[in-house]
């Protein structure tokens, strides 16, 4: 489980495909990697990978075919920059949101503003997340914790602050760049709840207009 707060900015070192899947090392740059061990999470672009091999100053993982394919991991390369968390522990501060690093979808940036105290960016989900994505509510983009300042569709809008585009990736964005999202579990977990009984049917459901309806949701 992770909290959306970066700790550290690190740099793919190497990317060696193993056919079915990729190991992965990163440059860890200032995370601290005293208390690290094997087996351990590493929030690697949001990500939630395991630790493989580790030294001082770098960490190695190896990441799927499916993980690769559902994530930004398909457009990165040898010195990509990167957010880093470790996994947050129980007497830590909770200072994002619940993030569990499970990558729901990859978005593009639209548009990149700059207001002088803050930055204003645009960035397009895939359509069948725009469902979770609500105004005011917790998104994760490439790992990030961030507040939703407006929707638009499947579209929304993020406020960066300066530290925000000093301490990670985001200060290399452009139009175009695409980004790894995961939407607010807490959502995820209501839709399934609201299906009661029918969510132990094995065909595939999902929450309509029409179910909502039927259900007395809609007023």
């Amino acid at each position: 489980m992770f909290t959306g707060i970066i700790e550290a900015k690190g740099t793919i070192k190497s990317l060696v495909n193993h056919g079915d899947d990729i190991r992965l090392t990163v440059e860890t740059g200032k995370l601290d990697m005293s208390d690290v061990a094997l087996g351990d999470s590493i929030a690697t672009n949001g990500v939630c990978l395991t630790v493989v091999d580790f030294g001082a100053h770098y960490y190695s993982v190896d990441v799927s075919s499916e993980t690769i394919k559902h994530t930004g991991f398909a457009d990165y390369s040898n010195g990509s920059a990167v957010n880093l968390e470790k996994a947050m522990r129980a007497d830590t501060r909770f200072g994002g949101h619940i993030v569990s690093g499970h990558v729901d979808g990859v978005g593009e940036v639209l548009s990149f503003t700059d207001h002088q105290r803050y930055v204003e960016i645009w960035v397009k989900a895939p359509g069948e997340l725009a469902k979770y994505i609500a105004h005011k509510g917790s998104i994760t983009v490439d790992g990030v914790s961030l507040t939703v300042n407006e929707v638009k569709g499947a579209s929304f809008m993020l406020w960066l602050i300066p530290h925000t585009l000093q301490e990670t990736v985001m200060g290399t964005y452009a139009i175009g760049t695409k980004v790894n999202l995961e939407v607010d579990v807490i959502a995820r977990y209501l839709e399934r709840l609201m299906l009661g009984d029918k969510a132990a049917q094995e065909e595939e459901q999902d929450i309509s207009m029409s179910f909502l309806a039927e259900h007395g949701y809609l007023k």
